[in-house]
């Protein structure tokens, strides 16, 4: 029998949507060249809420590897409320680059308002082009494919997060990271036939904890897949730097919990080291790699075999670990498309 779950199809349009993605950006270029190239930018700042601040928190890494130049991942709530700690210097020219799926979260809209207080440009990534996101900003990238009916953000998530990749490269001026992203789409299908059987046996195991850890890049994307388990799934799950899991969240290991590792390149001896020291106190591992770990005890492994670099490949983690939250819901007999006392926006009264 077919799952009929919306939330199921979305995560699985994931291909498809991309390329669509990829010609929106593509058709974008001239002007989002121009809006990076206006001014010489003292920092870029990224902001959303829930599933686009840890959006943010993952572009703001990838922004500063690429570029050498200084970028923050805030909650819009913490620019709307707590300006002093975000513009210390109003006169430097700062880009903030907003991402709301609905462009209609109403602290991301305060966090536009308080950035044009200053006289400073906003770039918007939404997938609503009659949104209030979009009208507000200096330049909209608009991935209308990417919009869901879901709660759980899924496709909307990763199209966005490419969206900011792009940005970057362009910024960087990085044609060949640029082209490589051209490639994702069919990269991730091949994923999606390979491992998805496998994603839904290992969801369906007895862990009382699930606990993901990334760094550098990951990081953001290691908390939106916590995010993710804890949205469909009501499940008990965090989100750790590799190296940080030692100090003291490490104390929660036991048979049952597993601990799912998003392996970079730049780290990835430290961060396999970290697994290594999981399985030795009974708990179980599964890393996520271009290419499967050589660790005789590795529990699990998956190999993503896309023969791109960390920053170009780390949107393929993603529908993996959706898929993941989502047959974690399925086993505990919750329904993924209906998450508990959740709503698509957060639409609040104006302060």
């Amino acid at each position: 029998m077919v799952d009929q779950s919306v939330v199921l199809r979305e995560i699985m349009s994931q291909p498809e949507v991309w390329s669509a993605t990829w010609q929106q950006l593509e058709g974008s270029r001239d002007r989002l060249a121009e809006l990076l190239a206006s001014q010489c930018w003292d920092a870029i700042l990224f902001t959303g809420c829930g599933s686009t601040h840890y959006l943010a928190l993952a572009a703001a890494a990838l922004h500063e590897q690429m570029t050498g130049e200084r970028a923050r991942g805030l909650p819009a709530s913490e620019i709307a409320l707590f300006p002093a700690t975000v513009y210390p210097d109003i006169a430097a020219p700062i880009l903030l680059i907003a991402i709301s799926r609905s462009g209609e979260t109403t602290e991301t809209l305060w966090a536009v308002d308080r950035h044009h207080e200053h006289q400073q440009p906003v770039l918007g990534l939404t997938c609503r082009t009659d949104s209030a996101l979009a009208r507000r900003s200096d330049l909209a990238l608009v991935i209308a494919e990417a919009d869901e009916e879901s709660v759980a953000q899924t496709r909307a998530f990763t199209s966005l997060y490419i969206a900011a990749q792009y940005t970057s490269g362009l910024l960087a001026g990085d044609e060949p990271f640029l082209d490589v992203l051209s490639h994702l789409p069919a990269r991730l299908e091949a994923v999606l036939q390979r491992h998805s059987e496998f994603i839904a046996q290992a969801a369906a195991g007895d862990w009382q904890r699930v606990i993901f850890l990334g760094s550098g890049p990951y990081y953001g994307l290691a908390c939106e897949a916590m995010l993710k388990l804890k949205e469909m799934a009501l499940s008990w799950s965090e989100a750790y730097h590799f190296l940080e899991f030692r100090h003291g969240p490490i104390s929660l290991v036991d048979e049952h919990t597993l601990v799912i590792g998003l392996i970079s390149d730049t780290a990835e001896d430290a961060e396999r080291a970290v697994l290594a020291d999981v399985r030795r106190l009974g708990g179980r591992t599964l890393a996520i790699a271009d290419t499967p770990g050589a660790a005789a005890d590795e529990t699990y492994a998956v190999g993503l075999g896309s023969g791109m670099n960390e920053r170009a490949r780390a949107a393929l983690h993603l529908p993996l670990l959706q898929l993941f939250a989502f047959h974690r819901a399925r086993t505990r007999g919750l329904d993924p498309d209906r998450p508990r006392h959740l709503q698509q926006a957060v639409v609040l009264e104006r302060r």
